[in-house]
């Protein structure tokens, strides 16, 4: 590139010059322009390269190690909101998204400390292979411990709940709230694991229910702001080897990944392990203490 610049440059310099002087000024031509060429400031020089467009940032792949067996079967609790006890958000359009702080199409918009989780589906019976295309249904409380569709003044919302379709590497990834605390329960988010998107109509098509726990270290900071009134002292009340979902093994399979502050806001991470093969225990559930499980 530099010879053909300073050829130009060269036939351009000489037409009045002795050939002495022709040469020098070809010289000082060249070395010019191959300056002028290296410099990114000089003008008139070589037509700058275009910039190229910027190539979004991809999610990262979820890194944790494979936990040791399937995620345990779980209760949806009386508040699951996909129709087996009454509402049925999954029946709604726009239900397939990634924020859940909204509720859906409109209304109110629950607030708390954000928090994006991650959830990695592998597929036991594929030698846990990514389980792309499945289905993730996930809901939790507000700050309050109240749920959409469900609790005194938010009946008529449908915030905090949402759809995914696993990725590739078996991911999906959603933008929510920390959830509160409410009496005699372990802070978690539920979730429900369906054959594809197609078949969320039917709770009974699920083929894993579970439960997602947070790790005591984050919840402090948390609790002590304004929005979450009343959850530090329900969380005084209750540990993970007493809660009556995860007191079984203190959550050794359901406890999540967790960075972050209360400042900034919190990522989470999951891995759960799903065997086709074996029949879901999980998902019903009459009753429930005042917050439900």
């Amino acid at each position: 590139m530099r010879g053909s610049i300073c050829a130009r440059s060269c036939r351009g310099g000489a037409s009045s010059a002795s050939p002495a002087s022709a040469s020098a000024s070809a010289l000082a031509a060249c070395t010019a322009v191959g300056n002028a060429a290296a410099s990114p400031s000089a003008t008139g020089a070589a037509t700058p390269s275009p910039t190229p467009t910027p190539t979004p940032t991809p999610t990262p792949t979820a890194t944790a190690p494979l936990p040791a067996g399937e995620i345990p079967d779980e209760t949806a609790g009386p508040y699951p909101g996909d129709g087996s006890n009454g509402p049925d958000v999954l029946e709604q359009s726009g239900i397939v998204r990634s924020d859940l702080r909204s509720s859906i199409g409109g209304g109110a918009t629950a607030d708390g400390v954000t928090l994006q989780f991650t959830l990695r589906i592998t597929d036991m019976a594929n030698g846990d292979t990514p389980f792309a295309g499945v289905a993730v249904y996930a809901w939790h409380c507000d700050a309050q411990g109240r749920y959409s569709m469900y609790s005194s003044g938010v009946e008529n919302e449908s915030y905090l709940r949402g759809v995914q379709v696993t990725d590739a590497d078996g991911q999906v990834t959603f933008t929510s709230i920390v959830p509160g605390c409410y009496s005699g329960r372990w802070p978690h988010i539920h979730f429900e694991v369906y054959p594809s998107v197609d078949a969320i109509t039917d709770s009974a098509n699920a083929i894993a229910t579970s439960q997602l726990a947070f790790p005591e270290s984050m919840l402090g900071g948390v609790y002590a702001l304004p929005a979450y009134d009343g959850s530090a002292a329900n969380l005084a009340g209750v540990t993970l080897a007493s809660d009556n979902v995860f007191g079984d093994d203190g959550g050794a399979l359901q406890v999540a990944t967790v960075t972050g502050d209360a400042s900034s806001g919190f990522s989470a991470m999951l891995v759960a392990r799903v065997d086709t093969t074996t029949a879901p225990t999980g998902g019903s559930m009459p009753g429930g203490g005042p917050g439900g499980r």
